[in-house]
């Protein structure tokens, strides 16, 4: 079947929106070139040992955890039957509606010397001074790991629960009938299976761990992410900023490079339908067991900062009301989460339609491209933007001035443009890969049927297309709105002067150790983000319902 042929035009979109996505980085490293005077050997000598030294701790521990607590989630849920099955099947996604910043700030208070808990086992055991017992510090190496953890295992569940979905139901029985029971056929053929699936969950969450820098701050953490913040804000220094970045960047395309290496020689065959294998019924204890099992990350990722925040934002609606600056910051997050989403979509609509329309390894090349911003942290992402922006808005004053004899001040980086422009790079990989997965359910004889009946590209793009990937662009569309709302460091470090958004109105409230004034704010977020999340369990669970073959790792046992 012949495809259509190549327009160059379209090539060249694809080509300028991987270009704006790689500016930053080029801009960074050109930053970084301008050398950091006396301050590089003080960041060589003090800073950087100690944030490379913990945010490796920070990674190691979480990608541990993660893994430790997301795998036996997304088998049991995948494999076995117990009560509340179907429930934990898409509630244990809930967490990814909570940011990291916001469990961060709900557990330093819950778990304060003069908090519930403490005060609870104080009450229990008699002890009435908070000096007679106090619980580790939650703002601690261990402390950081923990709340990250709690809120990241989705990322290692959802890869692992869609890979045991789709595991072969043969393999499976072929090792039972063998003599394996269900413990040793999870961990000898199940997990090994699985592997490439959870590492590249793993990987997502450790994107996340290394952009993190609300929680990471709070706790007490110098990761390279709050040394980058610290040294461009605290310091004014932007060479030195830009150099911590890059190592950042480094340590970034490391972790990729790992995930790749993990994935090596693991090759995908079909070999049959997944469906039609039984589930393990489980009772007694060991039903018991599973319930414990799904319940408590549940529990501390979820359930309990969302209703910490609840009892604390009926205390303070009762006492003060409504915070009147709310309703402005909410106005704020969802203007510029909205422009970035809609930037995203165009600059995302452009890169899939491109790969639909053209042929040759080109445009993937430049749509793999295109979607790297994910993997850049925001704060990353922020310095690299400065330059180019402060340019282009240095360029258009300049001949404003020529011209009119006036000037156009900061058009870009004086303004909301500057985030707008920041969350469409970073989240462009969204809407790339949800289009482009509406393409691929889409017959290309549709395309050669309107252009043999005398349609246009533009015309078929127009008329076919577009109404049939409005789901799919719908749904992009939701997941990058809410994860807009939800950025906080590119909104730190780019905000127009005495803007406020929700996150950066909690991140100031817990700067300020009144993280209790936020909750109304935080509430907001988690329940913006609730829907999407919802939303995308739905979405996944039907999509290995649907599939019709079944992939297996070959090369991997």
């Amino acid at each position: 079947m012949s495809h259509p042929s190549r327009p160059n035009g379209l090539v060249l979109a694809a080509g300028l929106v991987a270009a704006v996505v790689c500016l930053p980085i080029a801009a960074l490293a050109a930053i970084a070139a301008q050398g950091s005077g006396d301050l590089w050997p003080h960041l060589m000598e003090h800073v950087l040992p100690e944030a490379l030294l913990q945010t490796g701790i920070l990674l190691i521990g979480v990608g541990t955890l993660t893994v430790i607590v997301a795998v036996p989630c997304a088998w049991l849920v995948s494999t076995c039957d117990f009560p509340g099955r179907r429930v934990f099947d898409w509630a244990l996604l809930l967490p990814l509606a909570v940011p990291g910043y916001i469990v961060a700030y709900s557990y330093l208070d819950i778990l304060h010397p003069l908090g519930p808990v403490q005060g609870a086992i104080r009450w229990i055991l008699g002890i009435s001074s908070p000096r007679g017992l106090r619980l580790p510090d939650l703002r601690s190496a261990g402390g950081c790991v923990f709340v990250l953890s709690c809120v990241l295992y989705p990322y290692v569940y959802l890869s692992a629960r869609a890979s045991f979905m789709v595991q072969s139901a043969a393999v499976l029985e072929v090792a039972r009938t063998l003599g394996a029971g269900p413990w040793r056929t999870m961990v000898r053929i199940a997990l090994p299976l699985a592997r490439p699936a959870i590492v590249a969950g793993m990987t997502l969450a450790l994107l996340e761990v290394l952009g993190d820098i609300g929680a990471s701050e709070f706790l007490g953490m110098r990761t390279l992410t709050v040394s980058i913040y610290a040294t461009w804000v605290n310091r004014s220094n932007l060479p030195g900023a830009a150099q911590i970045a890059l190592v950042m960047l480094g340590v970034v395309l490391a972790l990729i490079a790992a995930e790749r290496a993990a994935r090596k020689g693991a090759r995908y065959v079909g070999t049959g339908s997944a469906r039609g294998r039984p589930a393990l019924r489980l009772t007694g204890l060991r039903a018991a067991g599973a319930i414990l099992a799904c319940t408590l990350p549940l529990t501390l990722g979820f359930l309990v900062p969302v209703l910490h925040l609840a009892v604390a934002v009926t205390h303070r609606i009762g006492a003060v009301g409504i915070p009147p600056t709310l309703w402005a910051e909410a106005r704020n997050s969802a203007l510029l989460a909205g422009g970035g989403t809609l930037l995203a979509l165009v600059l995302g609509a452009v890169v899939a339609v491109a790969l639909r329309l053209a042929r040759g390894p080109v445009v993937p090349a430049l749509a793999r491209l295109a979607s790297t911003g994910y993997a850049i942290p925001g704060t990353v992402l922020a310095i690299g933007l400065l330059t180019p922006l402060a340019g282009f808005d240095n360029l258009v004053n300049g001949l404003m001035l020529q011209m009119t004899g006036s000037g156009t001040g900061l058009i870009l980086s004086g303004s909301g443009a500057a985030l707008v422009i920041a969350y469409a790079i970073r989240f462009l990989s969204i809407p790339i890969g949800g289009l482009e997965a509406g393409y691929a359910k889409m017959s290309l004889h549709l395309d050669m049927a309107a252009r043999s009946l005398g349609s246009t590209r533009a015309r078929v793009v127009e008329r076919i297309h577009v109404p049939l990937l409005r789901p799919a662009a719908a749904t992009a569309a939701l997941i990058v709105f809410v994860d807009g709302m939800k950025e906080l460091p590119a909104t730190l470090l780019l905000r127009p002067l005495g803007v406020e958004t929700l996150a950066t109105h909690i991140y100031g409230e817990a700067a300020r150790g009144t993280y209790e004034d936020g909750a109304l704010a935080a509430l907001a977020i988690i329940l913006v983000g609730l829907g999407p999340v919802i939303l995308l369990a739905r979405l996944s669970r039907r999509a290995q319902e649907g599939e019709a073959s079944l992939q297996q790792p070959s090369g991997s046992v």
